[in-house]
This record gives C-alpha cells, sequence and structure tokens, in this order.
C-alpha cells in the first residue's frame, strides 16, 4: 500500500459521493407529490403554494436547484428544514451523535465478541457447541434487523420479563449515554447481528491457520495444541479477519436506519424516515449522503486494512 493509492482511492471516493449527491437530490425531486403543497396543507391557495415554490427555489430548473444545493453542503450549509423552517445542521447534529454514539458502542462490543466466539468455536470443531455456533450464525443471517429487534422487544420489553425500555425515548438535548437502560436493546441487536457475521469469519481464519503447514510443523515440534492455537493461529487469523471488521462497521451504519426505526431512537434513521413521510427534502438529502459518505469511509478502512495484509 502507498499514499500514492491512497490518494486515487480518496478522489474515487469523492467521485463517489458525487454521484450519490447527484441521485439522491434526482430521486428525492422525483417522489409523489408537491413539496409546497405539503407544506402549506391541502387548503392553501393556488397564490401561497406559487409564492412558496418561488421563495424555495422549487420553480427553477433542476440544474440551478442542485448546484445551489451542492454549494450549500460544501459550505457546511445544507439548507434549511421544510417542515420546522430549522437549519438542517441544528436538527440532525445530535441526531448524528445518537446515532453514532450507537453504532460506535456496538462495534464496542462486537469486536472482542466475534473474537472470542470465532476462536472458540475454533478450538473446539465439530463439537456440539461448535455446530450449534455455526447453526445460529447461518439462521440469524437469514433475519432481518427489525425482526431480531421485535423479538428483543417481545422478550425483554413486554410482560414475560419487562426489565427493559421497547422505546428508546432520550429527550432533546441529553446525551445518549445519560439513558444506558434505551441503549441497551438497540445495541442488543445490532451488536448481534454483527457478531454472527464476523465471528464466523474468525472461526474459518483460525481454523484456516490451524490446518496451515506451520501450525502442523509447531504441533510436530511438540508444542501444546492451546500454545499453537494463541501464539501461531490466532495472531494470523485476526490479521486476515481485519478487513471483514470494516465492512460489518459499514454494515451496522447502514443497520442503524432499522433498527432506530423499531427503537424510536432519536437518531439519523427516525429523521430520515420523518423525512420522508413529510417529504422534507433538505433533511432527507442530508441523511441520505451523511450515512452514504459514512458507508464509503467503513469500506475504504476495510480496503486499506486488506492492503496492509497482503503487504505484510
Amino acid at each position: 500500500m502507498t499514499a500514492r493509492w491512497l490518494v486515487r482511492r480518496l478522489a474515487l471516493g469523492v467521485l463517489v459521493l458525487l454521484v450519490v449527491s447527484i441521485l439522491v437530490f434526482l430521486v428525492t425531486q422525483a417522489l409523489p407529490g408537491d413539496v409546497a403543497r405539503i407544506v402549506l396543507g391541502k387548503d392553501a391557495t393556488v397564490e401561497q403554494v406559487t409564492a412558496l415554490r418561488h421563495q424555495l427555489g422549487l420553480d427553477q430548473p433542476l440544474v440551478s436547484q442542485y448546484g445551489r444545493w451542492l454549494g450549500g453542503l460544501l459550505t457546511g450549509d445544507p439548507g434549511v428544514s421544510l417542515q420546522n423552517r430549522e437549519p438542517v445542521s441544528e436538527i440532525l447534529g445530535p441526531r448524528m451523535l445518537n446515532s453514532f454514539t450507537l453504532g460506535f458502542v456496538s462495534m464496542l462490543l462486537i469486536l472482542p465478541l466475534s473474537v472470542v466466539a470465532g476462536v472458540l468455536s475454533a478450538a473446539h470443531r465439530d463439537s456440539f457447541a461448535d455446530k450449534a455456533f455455526v447453526a445460529v450464525t447461518s439462521l440469524s443471517m437469514a433475519l432481518p434487523p427489525f425482526v431480531v429487534g421485535m423479538l428483543l422487544i417481545a422478550l425483554f420489553a413486554t410482560s414475560m420479563l419487562g426489565v427493559l425500555p421497547g422505546v428508546s425515548d432520550i429527550p432533546p438535548g441529553d446525551l445518549p449515554w445519560w439513558h444506558p437502560a434505551e441503549l441497551v436493546l438497540p445495541v442488543a441487536t445490532l451488536a448481534f447481528m454483527g457478531v454472527m457475521y464476523l465471528g464466523r469469519l474468525v472461526r474459518a481464519s483460525v481454523i484456516d491457520a490451524l490446518d496451515s503447514e506451520y501450525a502442523q510443523m509447531a504441533v510436530l515440534k511438540g508444542l501444546s495444541r492451546r500454545r499453537v492455537l494463541f501464539r501461531h493461529a490466532l495472531p494470523n487469523a485476526l490479521a486476515a479477519s481485519l478487513p471483514a471488521a470494516g465492512l460489518v462497521a459499514a454494515v451496522t451504519i447502514t443497520g442503524v436506519v432499522v433498527v432506530e426505526y423499531v427503537y424510536s431512537y432519536p437518531g439519523l434513521g427516525t429523521a430520515l424516515v420523518s423525512a420522508v413521510n413529510s417529504h422534507d427534502l433538505p433533511v432527507l438529502q442530508a441523511c441520505v449522503l451523511i450515512l452514504a459518505a459514512t458507508y464509503y469511509l467503513c469500506n475504504l478502512l476495510a480496503d486499506v486494512l486488506a492492503a496492509a495484509e497482503r503487504a505484510r
């Protein structure tokens, strides 16, 4: 991996995000319904609707609208919400913190738990526990996040146990870690999906390392299986699994949208759904771009880790 390669990837990322911004703008503009009519209500007169369309610049050509919107993004001004006339940055700032807190805490759990689960499963290959782990990971890959979320709500937030809140009601202005109980179920949903995916990859990497020639040679030299596992197989297996961790982070960020909607968690996901329902284009466009940029950065991290591993 060289600095030249990294610069090329960053330049490609800028181009990708530019294309994404164009697609986001065109798709949101194609949503059914007149934005001005939705904002003013069905009782608004034609003159009022026309005046608001002119005020919002919706009567200008799409190229001009896109240029003005892109210029605002580049200067740190994503616009003003059509629904409540507040700056989009002020609306999404706290929600970004909530979403990234949710994703960060989930990754803090996913990484160590995946390593422990994968290593234990590989170390006891073909045992009942290993077969159970493989079966559960296979089942989890067939379950979308909202199903896992609903199952956790049914188990922990209803009359069955009733020990945790099923709705993450964090008051505006409060930091998410001030309300740890509201974070438990959303984090558990994301962590479960991530551990099942990454843990299976770690298991496969450890098994490949244990079956390699250098590990077999170490066993023939008299080293214990435990020593071979932790001193020889595990470091190589973890290095091979690192790129997958970046992909899991990307999937976790996108999964945040669904999980936040299930638990009514006040983050980017619920803001995105609300913006779609209210036809609030500036908020909708900003949410999609933030998620797309975060997804790309996580993928870039995965590529950098993969390139570093190949060069090792």
